[in-house]
């Protein structure tokens, strides 16, 4: 959502995000990354310690693992400290914020109804030697991300023809810009779109992630009216806790799935349900999550 580890990882020096294995696991450091994105950086203030480990913890990560994911998270760049006394508190570097901003914005314009799709198609003409294996692998890394499938080798396809300008930005960021052709227009008569998508995108896989989330976040967490056996609403800290999982969970789905046009997807597309339910229970727990992580952070 392509598979980096998180909205949130910066790149490594080959252009692969860093410690991709962390991709929708719950791993001190990514849960981090949740947390600093989606309560920090919109806060704007520095956050104790405290705060941190006490919002991991109750998310189940140990002390020790909190206090090395943020030491981690220091050394990449992304936070700076300061200490008053024994305390210590945390700031969101130049680079930090500049990340988690990009990584918000990419979460948050994900899953938003789509415009009627006009039926063109961008088409890449672009290829690597295979002598230059890691060049290959950044740029396939980065179309991918960028939603693009490939169903041949050096063919990349979108059905959005907009990410173009995306596209060329890529190539001149790899010194490819000479080494790639692009085309738009409608799909011809050879062969049918359906294979198409088939070879450029495992639906399949994108499919069964969102089924697992939907199971996740279950209807019982949507509905109304609480049923006479439903679970008691959670107090603050577990609204807090059920919030960065919502938003964890979430944040895969923008490099997982190419957002395909209706008319591309099959029947009953999971993807449908799983944004509807993120943005219901985001609504619902957003406010009070907000309010429990502001007097989390101020405590002393």
């Amino acid at each position: 959502m392509a598979t980096p580890d998180s909205v949130y990882e910066p790149e490594g020096p080959d252009g692969s995000a860093l410690r991709r294995r962390e991709l929708g696991q719950t791993s001190a450091r990514s849960l981090l990354l949740t947390v600093l994105g989606e309560f920090v950086l919109p806060a704007g203030e520095p956050v104790w310690t405290r705060a941190l480990l006490d919002v991991l913890g109750s998310l189940g990560v140990e002390a020790k693992s909190a206090r090395q994911a943020l030491a981690r998270t220091a050394a990449e760049g992304l936070l700076s400290s300061d200490r008053d006394g024994r305390r210590v508190r945390w700031s969101l570097t130049p680079d930090g914020a500049r990340l988690l901003s990009d990584g918000a914005a990419r979460i948050y314009g994900f899953g938003r109804p789509a415009a009627e799709w006009d039926g063109r198609w961008l088409v890449l003409l672009a290829s690597v030697p295979e002598s230059r294996r890691r060049l290959r692998h950044r740029l396939r890394t980065r179309l991918a991300w960028a939603g693009l499938g490939s169903p041949a080798p050096g063919v990349w396809v979108s059905p959005d023809p907009g990410k173009e300008s995306r596209v060329a930005a890529v190539l001149d960021e790899l010194d490819l810009g000479a080494a790639g052709y692009s085309f738009v227009g409608h799909y011809g008569g050879i062969g049918r779109p359906a294979d198409v998508v088939a070879q450029a995108w495992d639906l399949d896989v994108v499919e069964r992630a969102y089924s697992e989330f939907l199971d996740e976040f279950g209807p019982a967490l949507t509905a109304d009216a609480p049923a006479a056996d439903a679970p008691a609403a959670p107090a603050a800290d577990a609204v807090l806790a059920r919030q960065v999982r919502l938003v964890h969970a979430w944040r895969r789905f923008p490099f997982l799935d190419p957002e395909l046009p209706a008319e591309l997807l099959p029947p009953a597309w999971a993807g449908s349900r799983a944004a509807q339910r993120y943005t219901t229970l985001y609504g619902r727990w957003d406010a009070p999550a907000r309010a429990a992580w502001a007097e989390l952070a101020g405590r002393p």
